[in-house]
């Protein structure tokens, strides 16, 4: 069975493979609030990466810090293969949900 991925979850994988191999907390923050055009907290997207990890969908490294950053470390994401397949199958489903509805979407009175 597929692995299901809420709309959330989607954006902050979709922002992981956006930035490529510069996907860190606060970067993949601000693409999420960029693409979702509202305020995120940082709380939701660190918990989303921490559940995502968890059930095998990123991948995490840590690299040494740098002077610039006071010697402390970050921790940068990576979309794992079964993240592929999830989001691949999200958009599978919801292209087949849509099919022979019109967008956008109007209500006729």
């Amino acid at each position: 069975m597929a692995e299901f991925l809420g709309t959330f979850e989607q954006a902050v994988l979709l922002a992981i493979m956006r930035l490529r191999g510069d996907a860190y907390g606060r970067m993949i923050l601000h693409v999420v609030m960029n693409s979702l055009k509202r305020t995120v907290s940082a709380g939701a997207v660190y918990t989303t990466l921490d559940r995502l990890e968890s059930r095998g969908l990123v991948h995490s490294r840590v690299d040494e810090g740098t002077p610039a950053r006071g010697g402390r470390p970050r921790r940068y994401y990576s979309v794992a293969a079964a993240g592929a397949r999830a989001l691949n199958e999200s958009h599978k489903t919801l292209s087949e949900m849509w099919s022979g509805v019109q967008w956008p979407v109007e209500v006729k009175r």
